[in-house]
């Protein structure tokens, strides 16, 4: 006897959606968003064409395509219209971050990015990630290439003694050995080569621990680069004594931090030079101006066109620059992926830098 697999039904008449769709909607910039019978988001997109979009989801295949999936799922789409296909970008994620839709993964985002990782935990540690969500993970570039960042942070951690075992490795400083009855080994030989001050078998005191760690953020950040030092020393040393073989090894680890330092400079210059007034061309002549202040938009408003409303988004932005300068650090969290997304505009449509202006010109005298 065959065995068939029966289709599941749409939540709606699609046809019928479909109608309405195509009647109502408009090929301009918007947000679209796919709604259950309980009134739940299930997807967000966006569109610089909406009408076009939406109806491309009624062509696709049930069940091999993930348009026609989601559009399945839904008993109605609603929608928004926004001045531009920047204001889309924007407002899609923002709308992600409201409603944490079910059918958006990673923020919709077709392109992982990766980071330089610095966990929380008992012993932190380096790690390469694409994690955007992790709370206790400081996070620092993007980085543009993986392979060369995991062999410097292979370096890094090395020269530190930081561990590089899993998460769930149970951690066990010196001065805590009435929690064990007899002397603990290393789960791994890094500790033997010299390479991890061994956190998991008490053969290290926290404070110390901690103090490489914080050498590690510190080089991320640019305010140190002891590290690179002691390569520096010890390559010198090995060359003086003959030992070649070891001076090249030791060129090897300087040539990965070199690099590093490099990359994490330059992936703060380029969130730092993310700080102007821009001007948003809109579809319909329906201009925004956005605040953007290292890759993230403090304010936006429409482009002002008469001295009442440019008075008044001068005061905002004075009042913005009266706030902190932000020093060197990692990535918020909260406004991760929204730098992100300014960062990949950006480099995506360099045009659209010739609409930015400094922000100190639109500060009140």
């Amino acid at each position: 006897m065959t065995a068939t697999m029966a289709l599941a039904l749409p939540m709606t008449d699609l046809e019928a959606l479909r109608r309405r769709v195509k009647a109502l909607t408009e090929d301009r910039p918007g947000v679209y968003r796919m709604v259950d019978p309980a009134g739940r988001v299930l997807y967000v997109g966006k569109a610089k064409r909406l009408k076009t979009r939406v109806l491309s989801y009624f062509r696709a295949h049930y069940p091999e395509d993930k348009a026609a999936r989601i559009l399945y799922a839904a008993s109605d789409i609603t929608w928004e219209y926004v001045p531009s296909d920047f204001a889309a970008h924007v407002t899609e994620l923002r709308q992600i971050q409201k409603y944490r839709p079910v059918y958006n993964v990673q923020m919709n985002r077709r392109r992982r990015v990766a980071f330089v990782g610095l966990t929380g935990g008992p012993a932190p540690k380096l790690t390469l990630t694409a994690d955007t969500v992790r709370d206790d993970l400081r996070r620092y570039g993007p980085i543009p290439s993986p392979s060369r960042a995991r062999d410097a942070i292979r370096t890094l951690n090395d020269l530190l003694g930081l561990r590089d075992c899993r998460d769930r490795m149970p951690i066990v400083y010196a001065g805590q050995g009435d929690l064990f009855s007899e002397a603990q080994q290393a789960a791994c030989h890094r500790y033997e080569f010299g390479t991890c001050l061994g956190p998991c078998a008490g053969l290290v005191e926290e404070f110390a621990y901690r103090q490489r760690a914080a050498t590690a953020a510190a080089f991320l950040e640019g305010r140190t680069i002891q590290p690179l030092d002691r390569v520096v020393a010890e390559m010198t040393a090995c060359a003086e004594n003959g030992e070649y073989e070891a001076a090249v090894r030791w060129r090897e680890r300087f040539e990965h931090l070199e690099w590093f330092l490099g990359t994490m400079a330059r992936a703060r210059s380029a969130i730092e030079l993310l700080t102007f007034v821009y001007r948003d061309p809109g579809t319909f002549g329906d201009d925004r101006a956005y605040l953007i202040r290292r890759g993230v938009i403090r304010a936006t408003f429409p482009w002002p066109e008469t001295p009442i409303e440019e008075e008044a988004f001068r005061a905002v932005v004075t009042e913005e620059l009266a706030g902190p300068e932000p020093g060197p650090g990692p990535i918020p969290s909260a406004t991760l992926d929204e730098t992100i997304l300014l960062l990949s505009w950006f480099r995506r449509h360099p045009e659209h830098l010739r609409r930015t202006e400094p922000i100190d010109d639109w500060a009140l005298a």
